[in-house]
């Protein structure tokens, strides 16, 4: 059974069909890349996986469910997971607390800050679980507002594992990392991957190479190829809808 399984969706802005009959699923085990040209609809077919946004037609399916009409809450709940392209964390709040509450929101639990810490103690000790043998180790009580880009991406992911998601969804996590950070950003997705699937929308043609078991191509919100990634580099309509950037796909 697919962790994820799309069928048909359809998006209609006015005249612009965003999502034309896109198809695709996630595997257990399976980083599954979707790539495409700026504008391709990537972002609106992830926002319609996430409950954001509201399919014209078709289905989404999270581990066998439809959850096409459920709210994001609800599909959060059913164990969807994403990161974003812009982070969307606490500023205030440290490393530390952010996976702290995210914890607690899994769990169900109120988080006051006038609680006593001993009464909370498995929250922080599944926040410091998740930080162990990370580059955020010895960054746990720095705030957020007080991190590098990279940082922060880094944390987001953690934030997302430790609502412990079937699958995560993440929208370009390479965006705005330079080269070090990329490289220490892929070891960390490959480690994630082998435990949960992802779906990985992302720009970066070297990071998706090293990942993906499987790429699909999305072109004016219609898919147009899915395969391996010699299937990928070796397609020419990829090719073409790259508009010559061949040296992507090499």
């Amino acid at each position: 059974m697919s962790v994820l399984r799309v069928s048909h969706l359809v998006k209609r802005f006015g005249g612009l069909i965003a999502t034309d009959d896109v198809s695709l699923t996630v595997e257990e085990g399976e980083i599954h890349a979707l790539i495409g040209p700026n504008g391709a609809g990537k972002s609106t077919l992830i926002n319609q996986l996430c409950g954001e946004l509201a399919p014209d037609a078709g289905r989404v399916e999270l581990a066998g469910r439809d959850v096409t009409r459920l709210s994001v809450p609800a599909r959060v709940a059913m164990g969807l997971g994403r990161t974003f392209q812009v982070t969307s964390l606490l500023e205030d709040a440290t490393c530390r607390a952010n996976i702290a509450m995210a914890v607690q929101a899994r769990e169900g639990l109120n988080f006051r800050i006038w609680d006593r810490i001993v009464a909370r103690q498995h929250l922080w000790d599944q926040a410091d679980a998740l930080l162990a043998g990370t580059a955020l180790a010895e960054r746990s009580a720095v705030a957020v507002q007080d991190l590098s880009h990279g940082e922060r991406k880094q944390l987001e992911l953690l934030v997302a594992l430790a609502r412990k998601p079937r699958i995560l969804l993440l929208d370009e996590p390479m965006a705005g990392l330079g080269h070090v950070e990329s490289q220490e950003m892929i070891t960390r997705l490959r480690e994630v991957g082998a435990q949960t699937p992802m779906l990985l929308v992302e720009h970066d043609m070297e990071a998706v190479f090293a990942l993906a078991t499987r790429i699909s191509v999305l072109v004016y919100g219609r898919i147009i190829a899915s395969g391996s990634v010699e299937d990928i580099r070796a397609n020419p309509e990829v090719r073409e809808a790259y508009l010559g950037a061949e040296d992507e796909l090499c």
